[in-house]
């Protein structure tokens, strides 16, 4: 321990407890004892503490009402509550006052160091300990990335990468996260390596993973097969490193089984959205469904009109008359949010509710044309923190607390995920090309094959073509497409705003959660 921590220890037999007073005080902790309430809050009105050790059961002033005005005097120093009842009651009491921990007498010297530590310097062990493990985590990855690789693979490296994208960001050490942005490059350098040498592989259902047109056969048929309620659940843009953070807010309510599908590419919401709902991919749907799906169109209004439709065909197509009714809704603003909240109740004779929020893209997109959104999240970790304020306080959050309270099943998934733009890389293409800065369709395109996906022959990748020297790009890794005229003005413009269409981890492994009421 670098710095002497000083503890206040208010008990009213403090003259008996020296000998634990000196075992502190020789393992660097400074003890200032009190034997009374009074005493106490005179001394931390004059003089700041690192954590209180306070005695329940005193004479004069108790411990619960000199609690009370510590806290008031100031709310944020850390309190240990010892006393000799265990009363279930007490305990209550104590917790709603916001202690930090509870300890029944009598108690070793060991007991207080070890609560002590743990308020006090967890975070600092913590810090000097996750250095040395994620370069053990960083060695395992690396070694996995030198061998072959199956999906299963690239589904655990993202869920550690991930994992880790939360942990760091609760540490200031700027050389630790620097290391956790050069280690996700290498693996998302390699990710689209091993995309374009297996993808096709996995459209022939070659060992294939669970892909978008796989969501509902795979997560939602066996629930409703059972005859079980199913609310489903597609919260668009939503990244796993995203649904980390929202992960425990529910856990109060649900218990929660976490599983993973991939993307089909592009990963954009016309494409891998509607790959969801219909169970088809792009090029099928075009053939089934032309009326469904003009060409030449790539936005979301235009592209996603008929989800609950394609959704009801593919029901049918799996022979699930039983579900005889299906509601669907899409929310993209508060006030429609607030209805669905309104009536839920009235869906309990509905066997499947499908529901799409598009809030967090709505975010993504906003956020590339507001300064002040840009200035609130700044960076992955604070548009994160911007995902998790907006869940804690959504109408999805208060939608899935009430359905908690049901024997209902959700299964929660996003279409893609999004990635930070970072650098330009140069598309050549004519007048009628696409906008899209991950992704673009046109005549003749042409790209950097070390930055994207070239793709000559879309039916090879089951994508749908617009003429006869249709042809695709896809950027690779947290490239983003910019032409050649111009270059440098629109690589400002768009350098550091989130996207998606491309291929990374961020963009094609995303959760599908299975959650129940508890």
């Amino acid at each position: 321990m670098d710095m002497e921590r000083d503890i206040l220890w208010i008990d009213d037999e403090i003259d008996l407890l020296q000998s634990h007073i000196i075992f502190l005080s020789e393992r660097g902790y400074k003890v200032t004892p009190v034997s009374n309430g009074d005493d106490a809050v005179a001394l931390v009105r004059k003089r700041s503490f690192d954590v209180i050790l306070l005695d329940e059961m005193m004479s004069g002033r108790d411990g619960l009402s000199t609690l009370a005005e510590l806290h008031e005097i100031n709310p944020n120093i850390p309190v240990i509550m010892i006393t000799k009842s265990e009363a279930e009651e007490l305990m209550e009491d104590a917790i709603g006052q916001r202690i930090d921990d509870f300890l029944i007498k009598p108690v070793n010297p060991s007991q207080i160091l070890s609560t002590c530590k743990r308020i006090l310097d967890a975070k600092h062990i913590r810090e000097d300990r996750i250095g040395r493990d994620y370069v053990s985590e960083f060695n395992r990855i690396r070694a996995l990335l030198s061998g072959p690789l199956h999906w299963r693979d690239w589904i655990d490296i993202h869920g550690h990468l991930s994992e880790w994208d939360l942990e760091i960001e609760r540490f200031r050490d700027a050389g630790l996260r620097q290391m956790h942005r050069d280690h996700r490059k290498e693996c998302d350098l390699e990710f689209g390596i091993y995309i374009e040498r297996m993808y096709r592989s996995w459209l022939r259902e070659e060992d294939p993973p669970p892909l978008s047109v796989d969501v509902l056969s795979e997560f939602v048929v066996p629930h409703l097969t059972a005859g079980k309620q199913v609310f489903f659940i597609v919260v668009d843009c939503l990244r796993l490193d995203h649904w980390l953070a929202i992960e425990p807010l529910l856990a109060e309510f649900f218990t929660i089984r976490r599983d993973y599908h991939y993307s089909i590419l592009p990963t954009a919401t016309p494409y891998s959205r509607n790959a969801i709902f219909s169970g088809l991919f792009p090029s099928e749907l075009a053939e089934q469904y032309p009326k469904l799906w003009q060409s030449g169109q790539d936005d979301d209004r235009s592209l996603n009109r008929h989800e609950h439709q394609l959704m009801d065909l593919q029901l049918e197509r799996m022979g699930l008359k039983s579900v005889s009714q299906t509601r669907y809704g899409k929310v993209l603003d508060v006030a429609e949010g607030r209805s669905l909240v309104r009536r839920i109740h009235s869906f309990a004779s509905i066997p499947l509710t499908a529901v799409v929020f598009n809030f967090i893209d709505i975010l993504a997109h906003g956020r590339s044309e507001s300064d002040i959104l840009q200035e609130i999240a700044p960076n992955e970790a604070a548009f994160r923190s911007l995902t998790l304020s907006w869940f804690k306080h959504s109408s999805l959050f208060e939608m899935l607390r009430r359905v908690a309270e049901t024997d209902a099943v959700v299964v929660l998934t996003t279409d893609h995920g999004s990635v930070l733009g970072t650098r330009a890389t140069i598309a050549r293409g004519n007048r009628g090309t696409s906008t899209n800065l991950r992704y673009k369709y046109g005549s003749n395109l042409n790209c950097d094959r070390r930055q994207a996906l070239l793709i000559r022959d879309p039916s090879e990748y089951k994508l749908p073509s617009m003429g006869m020297s249709t042809n695709f790009i896809i950027a690779k890794e947290d490239f983003y497409f910019v032409y050649p005229s111009k270059f440098h003005e629109y690589e400002r413009q768009y350098r550091d705003s989130f996207q998606h269409g491309g291929i990374s981890l961020e963009e094609m492994i995303l959760p599908v959660v299975v959650m129940k009421g508890k």
